[in-house]
This record gives C-alpha cells, sequence and structure tokens, in this order.
C-alpha cells in the first residue's frame, strides 16, 4: 500500500477516534433564522406621508347591502366566466375623500411579503380583467361607499392561482420642507385570490444551498454553521410549509437539527430565501447541511423536498498530533529505506564472469545409461566382477 494512502487513513481514522472520545455531545439547534418575516405584511400598507394624520379610510371586501365579514376576493372560476362583486371604502377622515379605485396584480418580494404592483406599472393578469363602472369616487367623512366592479376571466386563461388587489389610493399635492411642490399617492388594498379551473400542479424546489462554518481553535467549543438555501414555486398554485436544516458529521452522524421554520405564501413563481444560523457545531471533518421542506397548499400537503450541501471543517488542535505522528512514521519508514539500501551494497560482489566448468564426459558413453563405478579392492585393485576369476584375464 502507498505511504500517502496509508497515511490518509491513519489520520481519519484517529480524528474520528478522538472526536468520539473528547468532544461534547452532538450540539443542539439553535436557529435564528434571518431571512424568514415574522409574518406577511397587508397588501397596500402605506407609510405615512406628511401631513397626512388625517387622512384615514379602510378598504374590505363588500356586498351592496354592505361589508360580507370576508378578509380577502377568493373565487374559483372557469375561463370565461365573469362575476360582479364589492369593495367597501369607508372615510375615516373628518372631511370628504376622492379616492382612485382599481386592480392590479400581486407578487412575493425577495422578503417573502405579499405586494402589489407600483401606481405606475399597468396590470397584465387578475388586475386587468377587473373593471370599474368609473375610476375615481367620493366618499363622505364618516361614510362607506360599496363599489361595484365586474371580474372577467379570459377564456384562454391559464389554469392555477391568480393574485392581485382591489386598491383605493388617494393622490394629493404636499408641500416639502424646503418649498417644493410633491404628489403623494397613498394606497390600501383588499387581496385578490383567483383560482382558474384546469390542470393544477403544485410543485416547490429548493434552487439552491449553501453552508459555511466558523471554525473554531478548540473543538470543544463547537463552531457556527450558517445554512442558506432559496425556494421557488415552480407550480402554479400559491404554497407555503416549513423548513428544517440538519448538520451532519462524517458516517452520519448527527451534530444538529433546527426546530421548523415557517415559510411565507409564495405566489407562482416567487423566490425566497432562509438563511439560519446553527450554533455548538463541533468541526467533525466533513459537514453535511441538508434542507428538509414540507410544502403545503390551501388543499393539502405536498411531498417532502430535500436537498444538501457539504463544507469542510478541520479539527485543527486535534490535527496537530495526527500531523506530527504522519511525520514520525514517514521518518522512520525513510530511514529503514536508507538502511535497507546500504545493507544491500555492503553484500559481497559475485563475478559474472566466472563460470563453473562442468566434468568431462566419456564421449562413447551412452548417457541414458547410468553407470555405476567400479567398486575398489582393499588395495586399491579394481574389484572382480560377479562370474570372473581375478587372476585370469578377460579374453
Amino acid at each position: 500500500m502507498p505511504l500517502v494512502t496509508l497515511l490518509s487513513r491513519t489520520c481519519v481514522t484517529l480524528a474520528a477516534a478522538l472526536l468520539t472520545a473528547t468532544l461534547a455531545p452532538p450540539a443542539a439547534a439553535a436557529p435564528s433564522p434571518t431571512g424568514s418575516p415574522s409574518a406577511p405584511a397587508r397588501a397596500g400598507d402605506p407609510s405615512p406621508a406628511p401631513g397626512a394624520a388625517a387622512t384615514r379610510w379602510a378598504v374590505q371586501p363588500s356586498g351592496p347591502d354592505g361589508p360580507t365579514g370576508r378578509n380577502y376576493f377568493i373565487y374559483d372560476l372557469a375561463p370565461g366566466s365573469t362575476l360582479t362583486d364589492h369593495v367597501g371604502v369607508t372615510n375615516l377622515s373628518d372631511r370628504p375623500l376622492t379616492f382612485q379605485v382599481y386592480g392590479t396584480d400581486a407578487y412575493t418580494t425577495a422578503d417573502g411579503a405579499f405586494a402589489l404592483l407600483p401606481a405606475d406599472r399597468a396590470a397584465t393578469d387578475v388586475g386587468s380583467w377587473i373593471r370599474f363602472d368609473r375610476p375615481n369616487w367620493t366618499v363622505a367623512p364618516g361614510r362607506r361607499a360599496d363599489i361595484p366592479f365586474r371580474l372577467s376571466v379570459p377564456a384562454n386563461a391559464t389554469p392555477g392561482d391568480h393574485a392581485g388587489g382591489v386598491i383605493a389610493a388617494i393622490s394629493q399635492a404636499r408641500t416639502t420642507p424646503d418649498g417644493q411642490q410633491v404628489r403623494v399617492d397613498q394606497r390600501l388594498a383588499a387581496r385578490v385570490y383567483l383560482r382558474v379551473t384546469g390542470d393544477i400542479r403544485p410543485a416547490v424546489a429548493i434552487e439552491s444551498v449553501s453552508v459555511s462554518y466558523d471554525n473554531p481553535i478548540n473543538p470543544a467549543g463547537g463552531g457556527d454553521a450558517v445554512v442558506s438555501y432559496r425556494v421557488r414555486n415552480t407550480g402554479n398554485v400559491r404554497v407555503g410549509g416549513t423548513g428544517t436544516v440538519a448538520v451532519d458529521g462524517p458516517f452520519g452522524w448527527r451534530l444538529a437539527r433546527t426546530a421548523p421554520v415557517d415559510l411565507p405564501e409564495l405566489l407562482p413563481g416567487g423566490v425566497f430565501t432562509v438563511t439560519e444560523r446553527v450554533t455548538g457545531v463541533p468541526p467533525a471533518l466533513r459537514l453535511t447541511a441538508e434542507v428538509d421542506l414540507a410544502p403545503t397548499t390551501v388543499d393539502t400537503a405536498l411531498p417532502p423536498v430535500l436537498r444538501s450541501a457539504s463544507t469542510w471543517a478541520p479539527p485543527w488542535l486535534l490535527l496537530v498530533p495526527l500531523a506530527a505522528l504522519a511525520g514520525w512514521l514517514a521518518l522512520r519508514w525513510r530511514r529503514r529505506a536508507v538502511a535497507a539500501r546500504a545493507a544491500g551494497t555492503d553484500a559481497p560482489a559475485r563475478d559474472p564472469g566466472r563460470e563453473a566448468t562442468p566434468p568431462a564426459q566419456d564421449p562413447t558413453a551412452d548417457p541414458g545409461r547410468r553407470t555405476t563405478p567400479p567398486a575398489e579392492t582393499a588395495s586399491g585393485a579394481p574389484a572382480a566382477r560377479p562370474g570372473t576369476d581375478p587372476a585370469i584375464g578377460t579374453p
């Protein structure tokens, strides 16, 4: 086995053993989400404008005889359908107010909020399907106007959820402290959720996961792992759900798991990024953060979506003795190799030009017949063969 491979396996095995024996138990998750909003912002909530303290009004779903108790306009219609509904606009000020009423489209902001298109952008979806008899309505102080509108779904409308809002806006001229005249547009709205019947396809994807680790010098205290993941609604209906993050070490060693984080409502095509910080994670050589997303729709739960990412977390304090051990083993192996080569150099060299000379053989002898040397007598004369007289010569 090569020396590098042997040392690598030895270091990994020793590190795992030292971590198991010396580090604290798996850290309790201490998530602090930085991307999830505490609550979705209500559509059309304006920021206070200078001098607008006395300008107050309310917008809500209504009917021809007054509010119906609905929080939002929620419809389930087929392509080509048309209906009539009402929006209630109440003037809470002490003077008459003229409102511009119209429909617009909604989208999901980067921080997960439900938002409506600005006034200078024309609607192209459900907002463009809403029509009022006239654009401006004047409401007396302390009174409410139940304003009718028509919602016509095009015959070629795509199936799924379409979100927007019915807006009541006031545009007023203001004077800034430096004397400039500006036009202030204040808006309030009631949300519209329209589902067009047809092929409903709920789907959610985790587009990316990243993990970083603040490696501590002392592995016993643990460090912070920051995990970010981006969620996209790839279906045609709005979705929500929860997400959790698990941080594992080598061989599936569970180090921490966060509590579920509520995801905001994502409209079709909406994107939201979640960032969580998990504290007290020990440096276990290699950390793997797995995101477990449990998406839901207004109708049902969806199958979980999983995705993970990894990063290195070397325990520096424990790797120092391992590096010293690896260096000592390498030095010892080198010394043995040098000694072995020196011992081979000191052995007597063999003369390759000197070869042993085989004994001469009788050319008349039968190579296949083994000859036995004749026996000798005590005097050194050859012994007589059986059946012959040693005194008489061979005929």
